[in-house]
């Protein structure tokens, strides 16, 4: 029962909660009065509510009294009432505003137009999944140098690589995430507070690899990064090749090469068995590094000696230097000890194994660049000859003798 009412005082604007309405009327033997006058219109149904993104909506009927409520999948939070009533009144409307249903581990960021609070935050976004790979754009950027921060992940955060960290006032550039999934990591300190930042993204198709090239000191061998397709790498002479030398394109939603891009470096010292090659000082074409003491063996097949060339010599004087031995180590003869900027005559050794050793201080750097070459050493060879009574050795390094 909505009400009773009797006498002369008018009773308040009422309202069903359904859609049929019944009154009744009752007199007694006694006094009479004027009577009543009624006016009734109808009332709509509140508006149908909209199912919440990663959730869902129970009950389909929207009338006064009628109650819906929402629940969400699983991972994500319910955020706002559960349950919602269409009111009375004479507008049509839910008791409670529409809700969202946020991932389990999101905590709201409200820093995108507005100034962040100055509190200690830790800002989780969900990741940002699509099929293709992710380009990201931003729109302004301002944080408190170094000590509030904006991480970018390739996948989630828990197993995703750091693709960049992002702090201070400089709108960083547009860049592309290779991978179907990209997360996002913010922490601001108790300090300064900043304007923020304003992130857009959007989706591109992943069709090749990434690109390798350039391939510092060294080649790529192949063209295509299509999926599936194969490329391999090559060192300049006088570099070494740290990593694979072949990789694949991979299938699936990533595209990514099935190892590490390699890398090409001249490093310090190494066991040489080329007929021909060329020795670089480490971290060429960077200076060399100070309080280093690099060892290189080189060994050509017997029967030649090792011609040197010092293509590019500078050194700090006396304190670096590099030193040759004749022989595969220290005890052997010493064919030299060179340094400075000075050109440098070549020098040649007799045997086919010789040692070289770099030596530099903890003071001033810089560089270098031998070449060698094994050719035919002479002084190793004997000739002989015969007549009828001796046999003749003809060779200045050999003697002359009779047997």
């Amino acid at each position: 029962m909505l009400g009773c009412y009797s006498w002369t005082t008018i009773p308040p604007l009422l309202n069903t909660t359904s859609n049929t309405l019944f009154l009744t009327f009752q007199t007694d033997m006694s006094v009479s009065g004027a009577g009543f006058h009624l006016e009734y219109t109808g009332l709509d149904s509140c508006p149908e509510p909209q199912t919440p993104s990663n959730g869902m909506k129970v009950g389909d009927r929207y009338f006064v009294g009628d109650v819906v409520s929402f629940h969400c999948e699983q991972g994500y939070t319910l955020k706002g009432s559960a349950y919602i009533t269409c009111m009375p009144g004479p507008v049509r409307r839910w008791n409670y505003p529409a809700i969202l249903c946020m991932p389990s581990s999101l905590t709201l960021c409200m820093a995108f137009t507005f100034r962040y609070l100055i509190v200690k935050m830790y800002c989780i976004s969900p990741p940002i999944v699509y099929d293709p790979g992710i380009h990201l754009q931003f729109l302004n950027f301002s944080t408190e140098a170094v000590h509030d921060y904006l991480e970018v992940r390739s996948g989630t955060l828990d197993s995703g690589s750091v693709i960049d960290r992002f702090s201070g006032p400089v709108v960083p550039e547009s860049f592309f995430s290779t991978t179907h999934e990209t997360s996002f990591f913010f922490h601001s300190d108790y300090s300064q507070n900043k304007l923020g930042f304003h992130i857009t993204y959007e989706a591109y198709e992943l069709q090749r690899c990434p690109d390798p090239r350039p391939f510092r000191n060294g080649v790529v061998i192949g063209s295509d990064f299509g999926v599936g397709m194969t490329i391999s790498f090559q060192c300049l002479p006088g570099y070494t090749l740290l990593g694979e030398a072949s990789l694949t394109c991979l299938h699936g939603i990533s595209r990514n090469w099935n190892h590490p891009v390699p890398r090409c470096e001249a490093l310090c010292g190494g066991n040489i068995t080329a007929h021909n090659g060329t020795i670089y000082s480490p971290g060429h074409p960077a200076d060399y590094p100070n309080l280093k003491d690099c060892i290189w063996s080189i060994r050509v097949p017997p029967g030649n000696g090792i011609h040197i060339n010092f293509t590019v010599l500078n050194t700090e004087p006396i304190y670096d230097y590099i030193t040759i031995w004749d022989g595969p180590d220290q005890t052997s003869p010493q064919i030299g000890q060179f340094s400075g900027s000075s050109p440098q005559e070549a020098v040649s050794s007799t045997s086919n194994h010789i040692l070289l050793k770099f030596h530099s201080d903890f003071s001033t750097s810089g560089f270098f660049l031998l070449r060698y070459h094994g050719e035919q050493n002479l002084a190793q060879f004997c000739f002989f000859f015969h007549d009828s009574v001796n046999i003749h050795t003809f060779n200045p390094n050999c003697g002359m003798k009779f047997h």
